[in-house]
């Protein structure tokens, strides 16, 4: 177990945590701008989430880094984030915060693509991650904690900032999915 792995299962550990603070209100300070109410618990739960996403990059670099990759980790790390997506997105239609339809598109394109590397493992064929798949990640976080804070700071100024985001994380979500898919059509061709 070395330290990329390690930062890999504290991502897992923190799931559970981001959504629990998520969903268990705690109202000990609230701000209403516009009609728009973000809580303590919510503030609290975006920078959990932060920190979680973070650490993705992290413990590629340091694995790459300290030439420490292993077959757990590449197989931990993309689970970790699918995880940690997954129980945000969740957790967001729970609150009213997500339209369900925005989850399923979100949560399909991952699996379809954890799918297709699968296959490609199979094959002896590693699909890295693409840069479009990487903006991908970026536009979900940002949308993400947009949406988990009711769009503080930006309901001071009425710009529709989260629904905004909100869009393009679905847009590039969907155009990143289709990306890896007409990029390994010959993977998807040889395995029928």
């Amino acid at each position: 177990m070395n330290l990329a792995n390690r930062i890999t299962l504290a991502r897992i550990f923190l799931v559970p945590v981001v959504s629990l603070v998520l969903l268990i209100h705690y109202d000990f300070w609230s701000i209403t701008i516009n009609h728009q109410t973000t809580t303590g618990s919510e503030i609290i739960a975006a920078l959990i989430f932060i920190v979680a996403a973070s650490t993705d990059g992290l413990d590629g670099y340091i694995a790459r880094k300290r030439q420490i990759v292993t077959n757990f980790g590449k197989f931990l790390d993309p689970l970790a984030d699918k995880l940690l997506i997954s129980a945000v997105l969740i957790s967001l239609v729970q609150m009213h915060r997500l339209p369900a339809w925005v989850a399923i598109v979100i949560i399909s394109r991952e699996f379809a693509v954890t799918g297709l590397r699968l296959v490609a493992a199979a094959e002896g064929i590693v699909i890295a991650a693409s840069k479009f798949a990487k903006l991908k990640t970026v536009t979900q976080i940002i949308a993400m904690v947009a949406l988990i804070v009711n769009n503080f700071p930006f309901s001071v100024v009425g710009f529709p900032f989260a629904e905004a985001m909100l869009y393009v994380m679905v847009v590039t979500t969907v155009l990143s999915g289709l990306d890896y898919f007409l990029k390994n059509k010959r993977i998807i061709r040889e395995t029928d």
